[in-house]
């Protein structure tokens, strides 16, 4: 059954390998938290307000001289790892990643009284507190989710690159390395704005229970690279070379334009919570609907649709589906169906938080307003 399904490679460990590889993230979150401990961090306000000071909570970061210090000591073979052994180990690794996941869902649980609804399982999935933080602020929890597994879905998707590289040597896929570029990139983009998240849904409104916890530690730094799990064991599908170039280069224009629409969807966001009345790229005037002492922005790619970064996601995603250049695989389209469904789910808790926010009137002048979700024109 393993071969039929196209993932018979990723089962070849010897015994001691797939024992390294289940231990393998309880490593890696150990290094991180040593490197984010040590290595030097600027301490910024976010858009969480601090109950204690009554002021925005400010957040230390060092996401980018962590992630560069990450892909300098995975490049240069120092630890004595092959290059490809995350790639090699990626599922014994997401089964030991999930168990110390579930160990530290206890223990944030546990440690903090019981959530409003008093049902032990939800406090379990959701959380009970939205902010954890230790040694007077060094080490916040929510921001070392998303180093440690922004930093391993980039390790992971070149590690698979170098793998499928020792494979097929001249036949190799550069849809493959096109792939690992891709979220390489992303990642670098994440890092370089790293201010920006602390304006978004995660940071703002989700707990820390089993959901963020794994989501953020092993579904984005492991299962975000599920594709390339089936996609890394088949060469280059062997186009003619105008076809080539034509399905490498519009791969890229999508994946570009994708991370464009996300990206700038939220830089006008960032930029309109920090500064109101200033245009957006000196060019969109910020238009807005007052809500008591809050302001629902709707101008620019707030005033396209609702949740318009959603849409710039699903293009990224899509641009994946089709990088490999095997569009009839349904390995190629797992994190297409992921980053959809997820987000279709999302755009509707967020509409009833926004309501619950803003005012039930408010927030249905703003979507008569905006009348699209996600899609303009169709959704």
């Amino acid at each position: 059954m393993i071969d039929a399904l196209g993932i018979g490679h990723l089962f070849e460990l010897s015994r001691a390998e797939a024992v390294a590889g289940f231990f393998t993230p309880l490593a890696v979150f150990v290094v991180f938290l040593l490197a984010q401990l040590i290595l030097p961090g600027k301490r910024v306000p976010g858009y969480v307000i601090d109950p204690q000071t009554g002021e925005p909570r400010k957040y230390r970061l060092n996401g980018l001289p962590v992630f560069a210090l990450a892909l300098a000591v995975w490049a240069s073979g120092i630890t004595g790892l092959p290059h490809d052994w995350f790639y090699r180990s990626a599922i014994p690794a997401a089964a030991g990643g999930t168990v110390f996941a579930a160990v530290f869902t206890l223990l944030a649980v546990y440690c903090h009284p019981k959530g409003k609804a008093g049902n032990f399982v939800l406090d379990l999935w959701d959380g009970r507190v939205r902010e954890l933080f230790f040694f007077n602020g060094r080490f916040d929890v929510k921001m070392y989710l998303y180093v440690v597994g922004g930093t391993m879905l980039a390790l992971n998707a070149l590690s698979g690159a170098v793998w499928h590289h020792q494979r097929f040597g001249d036949a190799s896929n550069p849809g493959v390395f096109l792939y690992a570029g891709f979220f390489t990139f992303y990642i670098l983009d994440y890092f370089v704005f790293e201010r920006v998240q602390l304006y978004t849904y995660d940071l703002i409104h989700e707990g820390l229970g089993f959901k963020l916890l794994w989501g953020g530690l092993i579904v984005y730094g492991w299962l975000f690279v599920l594709p390339l799990w089936g996609m890394a064991a088949h060469p280059d599908p062997g186009f003619p070379p105008a076809w080539t170039y034509a399905w490498l280069i519009g791969t890229a224009a999508l994946f570009l334009s994708g991370w464009g629409i996300s990206r700038g969807a939220n830089l006008q966001k960032y930029t309109f919570k920090r500064w109101p009345d200033r245009k957006f790229l000196g060019l969109i005037e910020p238009e807005y609907i007052e809500a008591g002492d809050r302001r629902i922005l709707c101008s620019g790619l707030w005033g396209v649709a609702r949740h318009f970064n959603y849409m710039g996601e699903g293009f990224l995603a899509l641009s994946i589906a089709f990088v490999f250049g095997y569009p009839g695989n349904p390995w190629a389209w797992t994190y297409f169906v992921f980053i959809v469904s997820m987000f279709l789910w999302r755009q509707v808790v967020d509409d009833r938080q926004c309501a619950e926010k803003y005012g039930p009137e408010k927030w249905a002048e703003y979507r008569a307003r905006v009348k699209y979700r996600i899609v303009p024109g169709v959704y």
